[in-house]
């Protein structure tokens, strides 16, 4: 967690140089939009499936964004540990570009809150698999979730599902794999949930085309 803090703060730190240097816009450079992805528009730049993650739109956007990292983190890193929060992380992160990608193809995006959304699925599904009150973090989900939909906050719901469904379905091969002898089988879940997310990427050039051009 702590890792990606550093990271997150560095890389708002240098989106600020933009003010005094408008050539170097980092979030540019960063941030996911999912025609960006494919050959057939004109470039090819898949690392922004994940950098969206790491570049906000201002400080209240890093700061809650940090916050909520903070408050999920405490709790699942230690039950994961570091590798499996990352992994957690990032995979969340390329669920919410997924869900941006088939469901709004020529919106860019930029935040953690995917891939946030994700972590607090995954502590959703372990916690309940364990018999843990949930109660707490439904409500706190799915008032977060309806925020998303209300034209005002300029949120991206998609994201947010995305990652949330994501880290969920990452809950669930933590969950049943977690003796030391399953740790093979939640690999090849990892890999075959990774390989998902792949074909999902594959879909939006077959409408993003109409996307773009109505």
């Amino acid at each position: 967690m702590t890792a990606i803090f550093i990271v997150t703060a560095v890389t708002y730190l240098l989106q600020m140089v933009s003010i005094v240097a408008p050539g170097f816009q980092v979030q540019a450079w960063l941030m996911f939009y999912a025609p960006y992805l494919y050959p057939e528009f004109g470039t090819f730049q898949p690392w922004r499936i994940v950098t969206a993650a790491i570049v906000h739109s201002g400080f209240w956007h890093v700061a809650l964004n940090m916050i909520a990292l903070w408050m999920v983190g405490r709790i699942l890193e230690p039950m994961l540990g570091g590798g499996r929060f990352l992994t957690t992380y990032l995979m969340s992160a390329a669920g919410g570009s997924a869900a941006v990608a088939l469901l709004s193809f020529g919106t860019p995006v930029v935040g953690a809150s995917g891939a946030v959304f994700g972590l607090f699925g995954a502590l959703l599904v372990i916690g309940r698999s364990v018999g843990a009150n949930m109660t707490g973090l439904f409500i706190v989900l799915g008032i977060n979730l309806v925020l998303g939909f209300v034209p005002v906050f300029n949120i991206s719901w998609q994201a947010h599902v995305g990652g949330l469904a994501v880290g969920a379905l990452i809950g669930l091969i933590f969950s049943r794999t977690r003796r030391p002898d399953q740790r093979r089988r939640q690999t090849f879940f990892l890999v075959l949930l990774g390989l998902g997310l792949m074909a999902a990427f594959a879909v939006p050039p077959l409408t993003g085309y109409l996307t773009l051009t109505r």
